[in-house]
């Protein structure tokens, strides 16, 4: 069976999203049995979500597009092992999801991963690979949830909603196209650059920042001061006024001049904002990139709620003619490699890309031994100017932790250390 990828599937970066979960020695199961329920499970989830036993194919007579052929090739699962207790882990560098090679041919790429990592403790993690191309967030923590209900001894929960084609009616009913332009123009380049080649040859490093619950309410005072806030003019949420914080910290860690034009991409999950809205069961990708473009100078001279202000009116753009309209047009070119990146996501200086994951359902992901003890993202494929938001899972255990967040970080080598320095002083 081969079925249709929406456009905006294939616009873009490309790639697979990395996520790993930590799990203590399992009290009354061996490793081999882990191994075996896994697997097992494994096969019985891939049923009901067969596409991620498919591949991506290029369209033999548009190579410019994408269809995905489900033809049960199957996933890749590998083990591993570390001579380090799972305490130790945080201290080196390890790489704990499997490897993809993306000098491959894009149908020979696995579309989903899964490494398990075994630990001299007894203890061991498990890192997961979904390509973002057939499953955004929350499909792919629908996934992983109806998984461990499996490995559990249960029968699954929600069944997906596979018909493509509930994203594909819609097309039809817009007669107008309102699409602006500059929806789809490439990022803005660093003055005197004619392309961004430079960037992304510099080193770059990832850091985890923590936002206490006091300084989330300081940043709110901060981002809505001089602001009536009245039924139509709600505060800023905790994304706007964060993603408007690391914004501003971004351009003068990079040290911009006044007049250099920035962008922020934010990912728009679209399920709420489609009429009809999607099924929750809905399993794809129904995000959508837009971006917000400023300068450098406007961002840093002003108020944070001026940057604030600016994603928020990016994100309520997306409405339901929006989306059709966009999808529309993307249908209507000849060529999409224009809007493409295939596996070499970068946003780089001057800009950047803050993805939320506040409000998914990363945690307490049970197999049959018991939750995770800890879970992370995948850093090892550093990507400049990307930041992703989470809540802190230790939050609700700690008083001292309650309601605090956790910032992904990835920049530059020259640019980290100022960044983290204005990211907390800035917070007055």
């Amino acid at each position: 069976m081969r079925l249709p990828r929406k456009e905006w599937d294939q616009t873009g970066t490309i790639t697979h999203v990395p996520t790993i979960y930590f799990y203590r020695p399992p009290q009354h199961c061996d490793s081999n049995k882990i191994t075996t329920t896994l697997r097992q499970s494994l096969s019985q989830a891939l049923v009901p979500f067969y596409p991620l036993a498919g591949r991506l194919h290029r369209l033999s007579f548009d190579t410019s597009r994408l269809e995905l052929n489900c033809n049960a090739e199957g996933v890749e699962f590998v083990e591993a092992e570390f001579g380090l207790k799972l305490d130790e882990v945080g201290e080196h560098n390890l790489h704990l999801t499997p490897i993809l090679d993306y000098t491959r041919p894009i149908h020979e790429l696995p579309l989903l991963l899964v490494q398990l990592t075994r630990f001299s403790c007894g203890g061991f993690s498990l890192g997961l690979t979904i390509s973002h191309a057939v499953a955004d967030g929350p499909s792919a923590l629908h996934f992983c949830s109806e998984w461990a209900s499996l490995s559990r001894g249960e029968s699954i929960k929600t069944m997906p909603i596979l018909d493509q084609e509930i994203l594909i009616q819609g097309v039809d009913d817009i007669i107008s196209n309102n699409v602006v332009d500059s929806d789809w123009e490439q990022f803005p380049l660093l003055i005197g650059n004619s392309n961004n080649l430079e960037e992304k040859k510099k080193e770059v490093i990832s850091a985890f920042l923590r936002v206490t619950k006091e300084l989330l309410e300081k940043l709110k005072r901060l981002a809505n001061k001089g602001r009536m806030i009245s039924d139509k003019t709600r505060p800023y949420s905790r994304y706007e006024m964060l993603a408007a914080h690391i914004w501003r910290c971004a351009c003068k860690a990079r040290k911009h001049s006044s007049a250099q034009q920035t962008a922020l991409a934010v990912c728009v999950d679209i399920r709420s904002r489609t009429e009809p809205p999607l099924p929750s069961a809905y399993f794809g990708n129904a995000s959508f990139d837009v971006k917000a473009i400023s300068t450098s100078g406007e961002l840093v001279s002003k108020p944070l709620g001026f940057a604030a202000s600016k994603i928020r009116e990016t994100i309520e753009k997306v409405t339901n003619k929006y989306i059709w309209s966009n999808l529309k047009y993307l249908k209507s070119q000849k060529d999409l490699r224009m809007f493409q990146d295939l596996h070499e996501g970068f946003y780089g200086n001057p800009n950047l890309c803050v993805v939320s994951w506040l409000r998914l359902p990363l945690y307490g992901l049970d197999f049959g031994w018991g939750k995770e003890v800890g879970m992370s993202i995948e850093t090892s494929n550093d990507i400049d100017g990307e930041f992703v938001l989470l809540q802190n899972p230790s939050s609700g255990d700690n008083n001292e932790e309650t309601g605090s967040l956790i910032v992904s970080v990835c920049l530059q080598v020259q640019h980290m250390d100022s960044f983290k320095k204005h990211f907390y002083a800035d917070i007055i």
